[in-house]
């Protein structure tokens, strides 16, 4: 062995390291080396990344960190800015397994304890933990070369035998850098100086930051991307020369061999580091069981309970609970169940809302009868398999659903019972994707925003283009091809963001993992510091190979709103419970089939009110197809599955052994679970052996599904399979299933997750249908810090026939509460109102109602209250219903809050009447408040008042400046802003593309301006209707055109071009805007009168997308309305029969454009 690189910064090196991992060893081998180092900045992310990757190709990896320390003479404790900002550098190498726990342990506290500015350790602590380490005293930033730099070479060489000292012998390195650096030089001399007086060692090594030299350039636009900068600025971080690549040996030699052993060294300090990671050995932390039991004869008494609970004296399921019971106390993982298991029973115990199930787990009895799951594997046919497949072991994935306000308590029990150090969440990391990787390049190399945004757009997007890359694109996409290809400046940009796609940007923690591990989590994996949160350094996915128990523990919003609802029910039913919910009601199947899904749990979307309305949902299993087939792939598949629902006489099977497992999806493949029960019941396969042949056609392995196919038809006698053809199944039968499996395996989805979660869309349903206004309530109570999405609920509301009452001090609570009435405002959204308050308001008035402004001030002042809080309650209407007009207390507030406390500080003083002092103290009624003295002045118009009310709440309260324009938005085609919101956000169908003609109307409420690089002048401009607001980028062409009606407070009409990025809510490149009262209705006018109207829509041609993909949403709304297609280019006409529902006229207008949709 030879040279060895043993200073290394990837990619992990957060926007300052760019030697990817994935590539790293490939280049060392090329080179004729044997090993390497990874040395990222104060983490570790990357070192089981690298381990593997250096293993796959022959070289052998050596894990370390180049740490921050605290100057000498200062602790990790010590943060004061003076003289902690700046931290020294230090490289440390792992020794071995022993080498590798300390590391990890330096670096989990330097985040923990150590961190200012940087991740910090000391010498003392260093100090403590030094066995099994390696140490190098790094590059310019390190404590040597510093000083050296400053003249102190013989504190410098003190340093450097403190150092040895505390390593030992061989084990500290002084290291030599040399980059055409003149301090390099210098500190290099100083060096060979120190080994000369001291005989300590010397190590080369090249700081490297990229692979390859002509690298730089793309490391040099990372280093930008980190500072903010463009790389045309003079005054910026810059890695000069550009020479911090993987050298090769012969370039290593060149500059190095006059130092002593500095090139061998290299290779002795890489023979004397052997750390191995174990991957597949689990880890997982022990149960504390009651005494007189072992773990498994806890688990089956749990289990034993939880049977009789559920199916009572029914022993016919008991041999399923016994298999699954051996199968996973063979396989490890009892004390997991255990685990899990005893958090839900506390989360129950608490009152926190617990989901019915997630994932797989669903398909376990064991689960079930312990209480982690409340779905019946029995009933709804689902397989223990595929959850735990005893063909293939491996750590079983338990998620949990918590409701969303209260997850966090679960998350605190856990670290309450296994330790504090026991538990930590896990880091995820956000990557450069295609379109972000775009932009962010062509910010730092100065071009326009607009044209970059142009470039990225060419880009696909998407469900199906999530995780697209460049390469992919410039192959899909022509426009973006052609510009690559066409314009030097193009391709440059292309050609550097593909070099930096891909790489992390920062890092964050994961929404939902937690790691519990049987000793302290940092024995295991290094930990770092997100915010407040302590996360391991290493990706979920990584934690689970190295045999961590990793669980879910995810905040479901639905499942805390459907908690608010039943607790409002109580307070008229006490006994209610969620489970007292009927399974088939006929009322809420037919709010479902009527297309109200708004704000029922995944129904919400266009797309899936349209499945409900042509399906016509019956049952739970009817909704759990819908939920499993409304997806990119399956969707084809839907006109299929609700025509054979409705008509029997279509429904098929390829043999008569298949209508046992598909009659419930009415002979069509939905499930994953089918797809097992297919291999089994008409092959002979186990149930483990069936869900590692679907795995293999999911992931699309070809040699493998096709090797498969002749034992499907004809048998393995090693493996005990049957096979179709002797199970009676013709041959030609049996090849056609397989065919079909094989092209519908890869979209099949899990029925367990998707009949958990269609339980929990049913209970919002029947809610909904039920109890609306409970239901409304706790939906507006849990969307409260979202204006747009409060915004439609109310909205959906007002469509239920429900009121909304305004925000009263005599009524309201913090959140949305039920009244008589209808649905009251709650307090906790004006502004500036705090909860402490809110509850302060609440107590004093159980005391007696508020009469009066005074009364209000004088028994709530000596709190939190003060002149904007109690402005905003006023302008919010919370004080309207005693009797007092707004304008009269808003003149006046001021003036009777001060009088109060200057009637308050006189009292303090000792100025109150001896006699009133003792006649209040003789527990004498109090005296009736006094009245407020109003002037006598007009009260604010409506529009001033709704105007007041959105400036304190967000929303309009007692009206919507859009309620007088309602015909006429109907008239203009316009769609909601709320619709064009949901349907571009992450729950979307992605109906809206980028690019797309919409036409919007709202009421202007906020207008911003500034002058482009141009010299032109371009706007902000906020719209907003009763469902939400959307921003409008509005140019100078049509700020000339349309500028006067864009002005704050009017109601316009606007129509233009919508703009959807990723990291941007959606917006819309404004063509014009008129005002509302003044617009020109669209040919798609209806008329007058109770007339049969007839549906005109204009596509482009017969073999259009258009029409592709509206004869798929035709087949979701049956009736007997007549539609005519209208052929564009041969005006040939079409014509059919469908039931005129308005979410398939807005489909149509999203789809085709408001001017193509003509209903007469």
């Amino acid at each position: 062995m030879a040279f060895v690189h043993l200073h290394v910064h990837t990619e992990y090196s957060l926007l300052d390291g760019a030697c990817r991992i994935r590539e790293l060893p490939k280049v060392v081998k090329e080179m004729g080396q044997s090993a390497c180092a990874i040395t990222d900045h104060g983490v570790m992310y990357g070192a089981v990344d690298f381990y593997r990757a250096c293993l796959a190709e022959g070289i052998k990896p050596i894990i370390g960190c180049e740490v921050y320390m605290t100057p000498q003479g200062r602790t990790r404790f010590d943060k004061i800015h003076e003289f902690d900002a700046e931290s020294r550098h230090l490289v440390l190498l792992c020794e071995n397994e022993e080498g590798y726990r300390n590391l990890s342990y330096l670096v989990s506290m330097a985040w923990t304890e150590g961190f200012y500015v940087k991740p910090r350790i000391d010498l003392e602590f260093l100090r403590q933990h030094s066995k099994g380490l390696i140490a190098l005293s790094a590059c310019l930033a390190g404590e040597i070369p510093k000083r050296l730099r400053n003249g102190e070479y013989e504190n410098a060489k003190a340093y450097a035998l403190t150092l040895s000292e505390i390593f030992g012998p061989d084990h500290f390195y002084l290291e030599l850098q040399d980059h055409g650096i003149p301090d390099q030089a210098e500190v290099n001399r100083g060096i060979l100086r120190i080994h000369q007086d001291t005989g300590l060692p010397m190590v080369c090594t090249n700081d490297a930051h990229y692979l390859r030299k002509e690298d730089a350039e793309a490391h040099d636009i990372l280093l930008c991307i980190q500072t903010g900068k463009l790389v045309e600025d003079e005054s910026r971080m810059r890695y000069e020369p550009r020479n911090f690549y993987l050298r090769s040996q012969e370039e290593m030699e060149d500059l190095f061999s006059q130092f002593e052993g500095a090139i061998e060294n290299t290779a002795k300090v890489a023979e004397m580091c052997h750390l191995e990671f174990e991957f597949g050995k689990y880890h997982l932390p022990e149960f504390q069981l009651p005494e007189g039991y072992d773990s498994f004869s806890y688990l089956k008494k749990l289990c034993d309970e939880g049977y009789r609970a559920r199916y009572g004296d029914d022993e016919s399921h008991r041999a399923q609970l016994t298999y699954e019971q051996n199968m996973i106390e063979k396989m490890g993982f009892t004390d997991y169940f255990l685990i899990v298991s005893d958090f839900v029973r506390y989360a129950k115990s608490v009152g926190i809302p617990v989901g019915p199930g997630r994932g797989s787990a669903a398909g376990s009895m064991v689960s079930y009868c312990l209480a982690i799951t409340d779905i019946d594997p029995v009933k709804y046919g689902l397989f223990f398999e595929r959850f735990l497949n005893p063909e293939r072991v491996s750590m079983p994935d338990i998620d949990m659903d918590f409701g969303d306000t209260r997850r966090g308590e679960v998350v605190d029990y856990v670290r309450r019972k296994y330790g504090d150090d026991h538990v930590a969440q896990i880091v995820t990391f956000g990557t450069m994707a295609a379109r972000g990787v775009l932009r962010d390049v062509g910010r730092v190399l100065g071009m326009p925003y607009a044209e970059v945004d142009a470039i990225a757009k060419q880009v696909p997007g998407g469900p199906g283009n999530l995780h697209i890359t460049l390469k992919d694109a410039l192959r899909l996409s022509k426009p973006l091809r052609d510009l690559y290809e066409g314009d030097e400046r193009v391709k440059k940009l292309i050609d550097t963001a593909q070099k930096l796609e891909g790489m992390p940007r920062n890092a964050s923690t994961h929404a939902a993992g937690v790691v519990i591990t049987r000793r302290p989590v940092y024995e295991y994996v290094p930990l770092a510091k997100n915010d407040e949160s302590v996360v391991c350094q290493y990706i979920m996915t990584t934690l689970e190979e190295l045999g961590l128990l990793k669980m879910d523990f995810l905040g479901l919003r639905n499942l805390t709103v459907l908690d608010d609802a039943v607790k409002m029910v109580r307070r008229r039913e006490p006994d209610f419970q969620l489970s007292d919910i009927p399974e088939g009601d006929r009322e809420t199947y037919q709010m479902l089939s009527d297309g109200k899904t708004n704000g029922v749990f995944q129904m919400e979307s266009s797309g899936m009110t349209g499945v409900c309305v042509g399906l016509k949902p019956q049952s739970i299993e009817d909704i759990t197809a819908i939920i499993a087939l409304y997806r990119p792939g399956p969707m084809d598949s839907i006109p299929k599955f609700v025509a054979c629902k409705h008509d029997p006489k279509l429904v098929t099977y390829k043999d008569p052994k298949l209508e046992p497992i598909l009659s419930v999806t009415y002979g069509c493949i939905v499930y994953q679970e089918q797809v097992i029960q297919i291999f089994q019941q008409l092959a002979g396969y186990t149930l483990g052996q069936a869900d590692m042949i679907r795995r293999a056609m999911s992931k699309k392995k070809a040699k493998d599904v096709e090797r498969e196919r002749q034992f499907f038809l004809h048998g393995d006698p090693s493996r005990g399979i049957k096979g179709c053809v002797a199970n009676g199944v013709p041959e030609a039968a049996a090849q056609s299933i397989y065919d079909e499996i094989y092209d519908f395996a890869n979209y099949a989805f899990n029925k367990a997750h998707a009949v958990s979660y269609a339980v929990v869309a049913y209970q919002t349903a029947w809610f909904k249908c039920h109890h609306p206004k409970e239901y409304m309530a706790a939906l507006l109570t849990s969307v409260l810090d979202n204006s747009d999405k409060v915004a439609g609920y109310i909205a959906e509301c007002r469509d239920c026939g429900i009121a909304l009452l305004p925000p009263d001090i005599n009524h309201s609570y913090d959140g949305f509460t039920v009244e008589e009435g209808g649905i009251r405002f709650g307090l906790a959204a004006v502004k500036n109102i705090g909860r402490g308050f809110i509850q302060s308001v609440v107590r004093e008035r159980k005391e007696g109602p508020f009469t009066s402004l005074r009364d209000f001030c004088t028994r709530m002042a000596g709190g939190d209250l003060n002149k904007r809080a109690m402005e905003n309650l006023i302008r919010s209407g919370a004080f309207d219903s005693l009797g007092a007009r707004r304008s009269q207390l808003c003149k006046v507030y001021e003036t009777v809050m001060d009088s109060i406390a200057e009637s308050r500080r006189q009292n303090v003083e000792g100025q109150m009447d001896f006699f009133s002092m003792g006649a209040l103290s003789g527990g004498e009624e109090r005296k009736p408040p006094q009245q407020d003295i109003l002037p006598d002045i007009p009260e604010f118009t409506p529009q001033e008042r709704m105007r007041m009310e959105k400036e304190t709440t967000g929303l309009y309260l007692s009206g919507h400046p859009m309620d007088a324009y309602r015909d006429q938005i109907l008239r203009l085609g316009a769609v909601s802003i709320g619709y064009v919101l949901k349907e571009t956000g992450q729950e979307g169908s992605g109906r809206f593309q980028d690019g797309q003609r919409i036409t919007v109307c709202g009421v202007v409420s906020a207008s911003k301006t500034k002058t482009t690089k141009n010299n032109t002048l371009m706007a902000y401009v906020t719209v907003e209707d009763d469902t939400g607001s959307i921003e409008l980028l509005c140019f100078s062409r049509t700020l000339e055109q349309s500028g006067a009606y864009l002005k704050e407070g009017l109601a316009v009409a606007v129509r233009g071009k919508l703009s959807l990025r990723e990291d941007k809510p959606p917006q819309i490149l404004c063509d014009s805007a008129v005002l509302l009262e003044s617009a020109l209705p669209d040919a798609a006018a209806a008329p007058a009168g109770g007339k049969k109207q007839t549906l005109y829509l204009k596509f482009p041609s017969l073999t259009s997308p258009e029409l592709r993909h509206m004869k798929l949403v035709f087949t979701m709304f049956p009736g007997k309305d007549v539609v005519k297609l209208v052929m564009a280019d041969s005006r040939k006409v079409l014509q059919g029969y469908l039931g005129l529902h308005d979410a398939l006229l807005s489909e149509c207008r999203e789809v085709l454009g408001a001017e193509n949709v003509v209903l007469k």
